[in-house]
């Protein structure tokens, strides 16, 4: 991570639930402030995510195909939570966002500062993956303020 403070540029990587608009949430609302911020992320496109394998060829079995898809979506995830120097990890009210769970895990393991972003309701789930981060917030306004005072 680099190390700095105001006037720092950051990138900060944007991970979980892809079926509502809180990314683009954060990013206008962090544009509207004219922060210091690159914002990276997964494929958002469902059907390109799980194709992601295609590619390397046809397989008849779901398990293989998922397989595949997911070591070549990992090639980005990880490149890109690498390189960030904060994450946003959302997990939503619609599917259970395991992905999600493990980019936590990851960022943890890296020592990677994380910020976990969901509603209440299921704060027994993540106890450990809120745990391990150093923020949770409960809209994407509440990350676009703490984006505000880190890069301030």
């Amino acid at each position: 991570m680099r190390t700095g403070g105001p006037g720092m540029s950051w990138t900060v990587y944007l991970s979980g639930e892809i079926h509502t608009d809180w990314r683009e949430q954060i990013i206008t609302g962090a544009q509207a402030l004219n922060l210091p911020v690159t914002f990276t992320s997964a494929v958002t496109d469902h059907d390109a995510s799980d194709a992601a394998g295609d590619v390397l060829g046809a397989e008849d079995t779901p398990f293989w195909r998922d397989h595949k898809s997911s070591r070549v979506n990992g090639i980005r995830t990880k490149t890109l939570i690498e390189q960030a120097d904060l994450v946003v990890v959302r997990f939503g009210e619609q599917y259970k966002q395991w992905n999600a769970a493990f980019d936590a895990g990851y960022c943890a393991a890296l020592g990677k500062p994380y910020i976990t972003l969901h509603d209440d309701s299921i704060i027994h789930p993540l106890k450990e993956v809120d745990a391990a981060a150093m923020a949770w917030a409960q809209t994407p306004q509440q990350v676009v303020a703490v984006l505000r005072y880190v890069v301030s």
